[in-house]
Formats: C-alpha cells, structure tokens, sequence
C-alpha cells in the first residue's frame, strides 16, 4: 500500500495518507461501503449522475457536521442529476442517527468503517488514525473524476463555493 507522507495535518500534526494521490481526469475508483442500512453498496451505483463524494473523519465532529449540513443545503439548488455522498468510517447506526437528529435528508451517508476499501482507494485514509481526510471529489457522469479539494488541515471546512462551481461548470459542457 502506497504511503503518502505529511499530505495533510490534524491541528498542526502532519499525517499520513494511504493509497495512491488521484488527479483530476482520472476514473473514479470503485468501492464497496456501507449504507445507513448495513447494505453494502459500490459506488458506481451511482454513475450517470455528477457526484460530489466528500470524505470526512466523523459526523459526530463539528467541522463535518457543518460540511455535511451545508451540502445538504446546497443539494436542493443543484437538482436531481447531482448526488451528493457524505463518507466516513462511522458505524452505518451512528449516520442513521446522526442524520435524523439534523434533518440531513439530501446526503447520502456512507460507511468505510469495516474494509476502510474507499479511504485505501481514493488515497484519503489516515493511517495514523484510521479515519479518513477531508477531501471532496467531483466526478462527472461518467465517473472521471474532475476536480479534487484536498483540505491540507482536515480540521478545517473545504471552500464550498469551489465545489459548487466545479458541479455547475460541468453541467454547463453538458448543455
């Protein structure tokens, strides 16, 4: 497994990412995670749609229950094309939870918790901490990934008016 050194840090602490560092314009990898359910579920379940897949340590952390809520509130402005996933290694019970505690209803929360598969994928698993980094991807419709915020601090929210523009820009080549 390919070891990514000081890529991120926690207040201040630099960590280690594990997996390979994708790019824009590569495919999306798949992977298997676990709905609210304890379904397993494979990403490209999702093709045909542009996603917005954001990956955070845990709901229960202020930081990602505002990223979360606030993608929530932005997925009515983006329209039913747009997908948005919410993953964390949480246990599938504390999403469910989680999310009927803050209304969030237009996220689709997943979890990495047992195989870690999409944080060793997508390059975004802490191995210092088996959580996963605050990245968000945007990936077109047919899953190439075409843009990627990296949160060097993972304590820190993502610019969200970036993601927003990168999900509109691509249904603007669509049209």
């Amino acid at each position: 497994m390919i070891e990514r050194k000081n890529e991120v840090t926690l207040h201040g602490n630099p960590m280690t990412l594990m997996g390979p560092r994708l790019e824009a314009g590569n495919p999306m990898p798949d992977a298997t995670v676990l709905d609210n359910d304890l379904n397993p579920m494979k990403i490209s379940r999702f093709r045909g749609k542009t996603l917005i897949i954001s990956s955070v340590p845990s709901l229960d952390t202020p930081v990602c229950d505002m990223e979360t809520r606030r993608f929530n509130r932005e997925a009515t402005s983006l329209g039913d094309h747009v997908e948005i996933l919410t993953i964390s290694v949480d246990l599938p019970f504390a999403q469910k939870r989680w999310c009927a505690a803050t209304g969030v209803d237009r996220v689709h929360t997943l979890s990495d918790h047992r195989e870690v598969e999409f944080g060793q994928k997508f390059g975004v698993l802490i191995k210092e901490l088996r959580l996963l980094a605050r990245t968000v991807f945007v990936v077109d419709s047919d899953g190439i990934i075409r843009y990627i915020q990296r949160v060097e601090e993972v304590a820190q929210e993502p610019d969200y008016d970036q993601v927003i523009e990168a999900v509109k820009s691509l249904e603007k080549v669509k049209a």
